[in-house]
């Protein structure tokens, strides 16, 4: 047996990837000792275990199609403009609407490309947490990673909650449309119902890989579908539709906010709450064939569309609304459902307000994927307090269902503070942006500053330095707004409580690191030793310039 090749997952020297000389890789840890024999692997799974030093336990179901779609279904664009469109509209009126998500666009699709050359390099379960071992020093990988995943957490957590709860917003409208505005939609009510779709969505992300892919990858002809459908039939049934000058240059606040051009800037959460959770298909890599190109390509491809379509989409409901501080208080609570309901009547608003909960819960659907198998990747690295527990993959669905189920539970205990105030849940909005997108911003600067970067088959090439500075800068600016209260004056009810959510998470992460973590957590897998130019790993496996396994050495 030759010399051992060391790789130490959470920090502990109990755990560890040995190379015999037969091209077998020894994972040993307190279960005991299993082996891999990376002949008889994919490429993809030898080159997780070999190169990541982790053991594949996924099925690999996702290929082009599939992968784009679940892309696509992380925005949701039909449904999340539906959820947010009120942000931009009483913040500037409806230039706002327009001009925002142009300009917050472009620094979003710069955060996507960012990260999808980050995922083409280092394509696991665990996304952009994960990369900090390969991108910050080595003392500094420990500390980094730790607070990277809590944010990444908190953010998915905040995602998933503040779509389900724009999903039982959109299914109650649907209803007091039906019974012609005569039942009324409160607070109390929605929470009950959100409780019950988030259940749902646990129950949906039981069931095996195969069947999230099949469903996963219907979901984008949908939703085109339906995009286009509505665009068309609101043009063709508006009578009185605004005039391009009122449109494109119409600036109108209801926030409170002076001067008004600062109130414009509000109008940014729209696109940044749509245009986010990039790293959602990284966190699904272990279940992608050749994950390196199809995931970057499916992110860059899924937010171009998402951009290009969501500005469009957002000038055909500038057009068509209306006056805006009339659907800003429909008694639906859902504005674009008001602007359906009076362009299309009765039938046409349900139908389409029906088609945005179908496409939100798609939203839930796959968001939850991606949470469970964060949390799971997050427990392999010990990362999260019983993480033996989550860690866990189901004998029968391959999935790790006890995370699929503490995410579920955690989503609907985060929602619960809106039965005391419903500026809670605009914090949770909120704080999902923030979250996600600083998330991403802390491994990016660290690819930027340290130079230790490798990039994967998907890169930026030569703009790869440009497009990671504007979009950390681009971030840093929008947090401070999104950290604001968006109603002057601010009062309990009007508060901006994600600042609070923030705070919270950060304490209870550094409660946890002082208590514990530090003694054994130091960060994501790391390799001992590096290859050689041609890609040999540690762990014996040695890959060509494309990514393919040329050699199982002994």
């Amino acid at each position: 047996m030759g010399e051992a090749s060391k790789v130490f997952p959470a920090g502990d020297p109990e755990v560890r990837h040995r190379r015999t000389s037969n091209g077998l890789v020894e994972v040993h840890g307190p279960n005991g000792t299993k082996r891999l024999n990376l002949e008889e692997l994919s490429h993809d799974d030898a080159q997780l275990a070999a190169q990541f030093g982790y053991k594949p336990v996924f099925k690999r179901e996702f290929g082009y199609l599939s992968t784009f779609s679940f892309a696509v279904s992380i925005s949701g664009l039909f449904s999340t403009i539906m959820t947010t469109f009120s942000y931009p509209l009483a913040a500037g009126g409806s230039a706002a609407a327009v001009w925002c998500w142009l300009i917050s666009g472009a620094g979003c699709m710069a955060l996507a490309l960012s990260v999808a050359e980050l995922v083409s390099a280092y394509p696991t379960s665990g996304g952009l947490y994960f990369t900090i071992s390969r991108l910050a020093p080595k003392e500094w990988v420990a500390s980094l990673s730790w607070v990277t995943g809590w944010i990444n957490l908190l953010g998915q957590v905040a995602g998933v909650a503040s779509s389900e709860y724009g999903a039982a917003a959109m299914l109650l409208a649907a209803v007091s449309i039906g019974s012609d505005f005569e039942y009324e939609i409160t607070v109390n009510t929605t929470i009950g119902v959100m409780a019950a779709l988030t259940v749902l969505t646990g129950l949906v992300n039981s069931m095996s890989t195969y069947w999230m892919e099949k469903m996963t990858k219907a979901y984008v002809i949908f939703h085109v579908l339906v995009l286009v459908s509505c665009s068309i039939a609101l043009l063709v049934m508006t009578d009185n539709k605004h005039d391009a000058k009122y449109v494109f240059t119409n600036v109108e606040s209801a926030s409170g906010w002076n001067p008004t051009g600062f109130s414009f800037l509000f109008g940014f959460l729209s696109v940044s709450w749509t245009m986010t959770d990039y790293d959602a298909t990284a966190h699904i890599t272990e279940e992608i064939s050749e994950p390196e190109v199809k995931a970057p390509w499916a992110i860059s491809m899924a937010m171009l569309f998402t951009y290009v379509a969501g500005f469009l989409f957002n000038i055909v409901l500038c057009f068509c609304m209306g006056d805006p501080s009339e659907i800003l208080v429909s008694p639906l609570a859902q504005p674009v459902a008001q602007i359906y309901y009076n362009s299309l009547g009765k039938s046409g608003g349900i139908a389409f307000t029906v088609f945005g909960f179908i496409i939100i819960k798609f939203v839930c659907f796959t968001a939850m994927q991606s949470l469970g198998r964060t949390v799971f990747a997050f427990s392999r690295d010990r990362l999260l307090p019983l993480s033996s527990v989550w860690v866990q993959i189901n004998s029968f669905t391959g999935t790790p269902l006890y995370a699929v189920w503490i995410s579920t539970f955690f989503c609907i205990v985060i929602n619960l503070i809106g039965l005391g105030s419903y500026a809670a849940i605009a914090g949770v909005f909120n704080i999902c942006a923030i979250a996600l997108d600083w998330s991403y911003i802390i491994p990016i600067v660290c690819k930027v500053t340290f130079g230790k970067f490798e990039p994967g088959p998907w890169h930026l090439g030569k703009y790869s330095t440009f497009v990671n500075a504007y979009c950390c800068i681009w971030t840093f600016f929008v947090t401070i707004i999104f950290l604001l209260p968006t109603v002057r004056p601010v009062a309990a009810d009007t508060m901006n409580y994600a600042c609070v959510f923030l705070v919270f998470i950060l304490v209870c992460s550094a409660i946890f690191w002082y208590a514990g973590g530090r003694r054994y957590y130091t960060g994501p897998v790391v390799e001992a030793q590096g290859g050689d130019s041609e890609g040999e790993t540690s762990s014996g496996v040695k890959f060509d310039s494309k990514g393919d396994v040329k050699e199982v050495l002994g």
